[in-house]
């Protein structure tokens, strides 16, 4: 769809800056950002022909607009999917995901190790339309194995987790799932295809939330799902018209432009993250540290083969104390000590946010469901940024010293 095509082959980082629609007449370099809602028709047989097929042309901000097909475009190639389509948010992709592959009386297995908000929304809310759902462990195949029911439409991942940063091996799931005969998503939002394509390892469908990594700078919220282009036009397109859960152009082009500097910020960060990984790590009042470029992860190898190579720029720990109110207030005094890093939720800006899984991302969680997962009180979330490392680790040093 470029004026001049782009030739085969080219690496991700090119695809990140050159992927999208043609210029407008105006020849612009950066690409446009089209704030309408409506786009005038020439005349009435076009407009009857392009609300009868929507992928042909634009009629209304509901539907589709330049700046966001830009964006699934640009995230499509990076991704190696045949299409992609953007949603309000991370969650509302997941949501669009489930609306479009399940029925009532369908099954999925998911990891019990998910974000929070992905476990509610498949126990809770998909519970209430008659779809079940079993949740396993994030590293056992023989419980995902176990798990199939001649139901079984879904299979859900994330890799890694959030919190905990378990890498599952997506390979393996999808050999699970298509044997099956059922479908395979993996959420890409803690390594984005800088680092990983789950496509190249079966997976069918790729969840983001361009909220973190692919906006990078915190600025805005969106989401997306890359898969086959039949899902997409067909099965998915249809719901979101309907449904209304639109990506905003503003906020497309926000995050279109954050993909073009993703893989240079990735790298940076990953580089940064396996610094102060390794300094909790050695640290006598932490715990345990949960980041897979480290040696001591339990999947270190599946993940350095999954993630090029990187571990990714999210570093979890739990600071040591012993009953959960001692483990709270630990992880308290640690987080309300930092002065250059961020208290906050949300992950993947170019700023360190520190956070505590078991009262924010995971608070809703009932006490039995936080153990299942393995978030207890005394632990730390840290995503790391673009400040010097050196600077992030003084900043946890002093809290962890008042221990």
């Amino acid at each position: 769809m470029n004026k001049k095509p782009l030739p085969e082959g080219l690496h991700r980082d090119t695809l990140a800056v050159r992927t999208g629609l043609p210029a407008s007449q105006w020849g612009e370099n950066s690409e446009a950002l089209y704030l309408t809602s409506g786009f005038v028709q020439p005349d009435s047989e076009t407009m009857a022909h392009r609300f009868a097929n929507p992928q042909e042309g634009y009629t209304y901000g509901r539907t589709s607009n330049p700046t966001v097909t830009s964006f699934e475009l640009r995230l499509a190639a990076m991704e190696g999917t045949e299409a992609a389509i953007a949603t309000s948010t991370g969650m509302a992709a997941i949501l669009l995901l489930g609306m479009g592959v399940l029925r009532a009386g369908d099954h999925v297995i998911c990891s019990r190790s998910v974000f929070g908000s992905t476990l509610n929304l498949f126990a809770k809310e998909f519970g209430k339309f008659g779809v079940e759902s079993t949740f396993v462990s994030q590293v056992d195949l023989k419980e995902w194995k176990a798990a199939v029911k001649p139901n079984t439409k879904l299979l859900f991942a994330e890799t890694p987790t959030n919190p905990l940063t378990d890498v599952c091996d997506i390979a393996a799931l999808a050999d699970i799932a298509h044997t099956a005969g059922a479908l395979l998503a993996v959420d890409n939002c803690f390594c984005s295809p800088a680092l990983q394509r789950p496509v190249e390892s079966g997976a069918d469908f790729i969840i983001h939330s361009g909220t973190k990594y692919l906006d990078g700078q915190g600025r805005v919220m969106a989401g997306a799902i890359c898969g086959p282009s039949k899902w997409i036009v067909d099965t998915f397109a249809p719901i979101v018209r309907t449904a209304g859960m639109t990506l905003a152009p503003f906020n497309a082009w926000v995050v279109l432009k954050g993909l073009e500097t993703l893989g240079i910020r990735m790298q940076a960060q990953c580089a940064n993250a396996l610094q102060i990984a390794r300094f909790l790590e050695s640290h006598p009042k932490v715990g345990r540290v949960y980041y897979p470029g480290l040696e001591s992860h339990p999947q270190h190898a599946l993940a350095m083969k999954q993630q090029s190579g990187l571990g990714g720029a999210v570093v979890s720990f739990d600071v040591k104390g012993g009953d959960p109110a001692t483990l709270r207030r630990n992880a308290f005094t640690v987080i309300d000590s930092s002065e250059v890093m961020s208290i906050a939720t949300n992950l993947g800006d170019t700023k360190s946010i520190i956070t505590h899984p078991a009262t924010t991302s995971h608070g809703r969680l009932t006490e039995e469901q936080r153990q299942a997962a393995g978030i207890g009180q005394g632990l730390i979330r840290l995503a790391v940024g673009l400040e010097h490392p050196s600077d992030i680790q003084a900043d946890l040093e002093r809290g962890l010293s008042k221990l």
